[in-house]
């Protein structure tokens, strides 16, 4: 009725540090999203469509991330990590819907930057508010249906043997690695539905970057050049890290990483890339640094 999440309890000695470093990083990733949706709402000159699909994205990541580390945390201070057999299908299904809705979100902010260097004199036409919504409401909808069915169907699976899930949340690697029925439908189930939101996104990303970038090199101006280049690196620097780890761990019929591996790959794209993200797009965009200050100084006259 119940799985146990190992989590880091192979390394006892270090579990209070471990929970200094993933509350500090996860205060970090609410604070710093927080920041970033609340500038975008007040501040005139960041209501555009890239902005709106920047906000997005961090409320997003706040979702995601808070999924996964608050449960971690307590765990690391009961050192039990029971988690209910429900409690365990929810996790993985939120985390899998979230993972879903930001590769979609991600190419849709990919198609806004296509259409504002590519078509520039019809972006205000085409990235309409109304279809900037459709395009934002379509990612978070379309993966809930696929990711409730693989979920029921991985948990409809008979688990005979042991309960202990060698992860710090309940993913889908190492949940099929406790069944002991035949996995092979579900591996690949888990297979198809991988290409579908990941790699078939990522592709859409890299021809909308192509065409950018194409785009950006016929410029006759330097400095056009540089600041086209400056507003889509954040996004590409996010899609790279974001896409290249989460493609290592579902791109996979069978999973082959050994389970320390995996659990550090877990690591980066469920709690160091989105605590990266703010950073990246904050560090990189003069607008957003310009819109902080203008808060501050309201905030600290």
């Amino acid at each position: 009725m119940e799985f146990v999440l190992l989590g880091f309890s192979d390394i006892p000695n270090l579990r209070w540090i471990l929970f200094g470093i993933f509350s500090l990083l996860y205060l970090t990733i609410l604070m710093c999203n927080s920041i970033i949706i609340l500038i975008t709402i007040m501040d005139p000159i960041l209501q555009t469509p890239m902005y709106f699909f920047l906000s997005n994205f961090s409320f997003l990541e706040i979702c995601y991330v808070t999924v996964t580390i608050p449960r971690m945390l307590m765990d690391l201070c009961t050192q039990k990590g029971n988690i209910s057999f429900l409690a365990c299908a929810a996790q993985m299904c939120f985390v899998l819907m979230l993972g879903g809705t930001e590769c979609l979100l991600l190419t849709v902010m990919a198609y806004d930057r296509y259409v504002a260097i590519c078509n520039p004199l019809h972006y205000s036409v085409v990235m309409s508010h109304k279809f900037c919504t459709q395009l934002v409401t379509a990612s978070w909808i379309l993966t809930a249906p696929v990711v409730i069915g693989q979920t029921w169907q991985i948990f409809s699976l008979p688990f005979c043997g042991s309960n202990k899930i060698n992860q710090f949340f309940c993913d889908i690697p190492p949940v099929l690695k406790l069944a002991c029925g035949d996995t092979f439908v579900n591996e690949i189930a888990v297979y198809v539905v991988a290409v579908v939101f990941v790699m078939v996104p990522f592709m859409l990303i890299v021809v909308s970057y192509g065409k950018i970038i194409s785009s950006i090199l016929k410029l006759s101006s330097a400095k056009g050049r540089t600041k086209a280049f400056s507003t889509c690196s954040s996004h590409l620097i996010v899609v790279v890290l974001f896409y290249g780890t989460a493609g290592i761990t579902y791109l996979q019929p069978k999973p082959n990483l050994s389970e320390g591996m995996g659990k550090l790959i877990s690591l980066f794209y469920t709690i160091l890339i989105p605590t990266l993200n703010p950073i990246i797009y904050t560090l990189r965009n003069k607008d957003i640094m310009l819109a902080l200050r203008k808060l501050l100084t309201k905030l600290l006259p």
